[in-house]
C-alpha cells in the first residue's frame, strides 16, 4: 500500500497531465456543417428582412449549395495535402486565409462563368431567372467557404 503523505511514492499514484488542451482533429463533415449555414442562414436573414422571395430561395440553393461544395473540395484538400505544404503550415493565419479565400472567389467566378455560358450553349431561347445572380452568388460563397474551412482547419493545426 502506498503511503499518501510520503512525496516520493505520491507521484505515482497521480497521473501527471498537460497544462494544455488537447486539440479537436479537423473532422471534415463537422466542419461542413458551419460552412453551409452560415452564409444560408445571413442570406436568408437578408431575404427575409427585405421580403424578397427569391434571395431566400438563393440563399439555401445557390449561394448555401455554393458553399457547401468548395468548403468539401477545400477540407478534402487540406486534410490530405494542407499540412505537406510548408507555406500553409508555417505562414501567418490571416495570410493563408486570405490566399485561400481569393482563390475561392476565383474559382467561384469562374464555375459561374462556365455555368452560365454552358447553360446559354444547351437551351439559349430559355430565360434562367437565377442565372442572373450565379455571378454574385458563387465568388462570395466560394469566399466565405474557404474563408471559414481554412480558418478551422489552421484553428485545430496549430494551438
Amino acid at each position: 500500500m502506498l503511503n499518501q503523505k510520503d512525496p516520493i511514492r505520491s507521484e505515482e499514484s497521480y497521473a501527471v497531465r498537460s497544462a494544455k488542451p488537447r486539440q479537436k482533429p479537423f473532422v471534415l463533415w463537422r466542419e461542413l456543417i458551419p460552412a453551409y449555414l452560415s452564409p444560408a442562414i445571413m442570406a436568408s436573414i437578408g431575404g427575409i428582412v427585405t421580403a424578397d422571395k427569391v434571395l431566400q430561395l438563393r440563399a439555401l440553393t445557390t449561394i448555401g449549395g455554393a458553399s457547401l461544395l468548395m468548403a468539401l473540395v477545400i477540407g478534402l484538400w487540406l486534410r490530405n495535402r494542407g499540412s505537406c505544404r510548408r507555406w500553409v503550415t508555417k505562414a501567418p493565419r490571416v495570410i493563408v486565409v486570405g490566399c485561400f479565400s481569393l482563390a475561392g472567389a476565383m474559382l467561384g467566378l469562374m464555375a459561374s462563368w462556365g455555368i452560365s455560358n454552358m447553360l446559354h450553349i444547351v437551351n439559349p431561347s430559355l430565360s434562367w431567372i437565377w442565372l442572373d445572380h450565379v455571378g454574385f452568388d458563387f465568388p462570395l460563397s466560394g469566399a466565405l467557404a474557404c474563408t471559414i474551412m481554412t480558418w478551422r482547419w489552421r484553428a485545430s493545426f496549430t494551438k
